[in-house]
């Protein structure tokens, strides 16, 4: 399922996934404060890694316009 994914799309999610996993469980032992970058941080690192369209390419469409 994943196997054609970019290199880079694996790679970023997954240190972003693992970065805010890893605040969100700090916060609750130091700060709750922490939460603030940990949460954002899962979120967004989720988000990367399950974007399908990236990886459409849309055909240019063809308009009639200046020579």
């Amino acid at each position: 399922m994943y196997f054609f994914m970019h290199i880079s799309q694996l790679i970023i999610g997954t240190i972003f996934t693992i970065g805010g996993l890893v605040l969100t469980v700090i916060a609750f032992f130091a700060s709750l404060f922490i939460l603030i970058y940990g949460l954002p941080l899962l979120i967004i690192g989720l988000v990367i890694l399950f974007n399908k369209k990236e990886d459409v390419v849309e055909p240019i469409k063809k308009r009639g316009g200046k020579k």
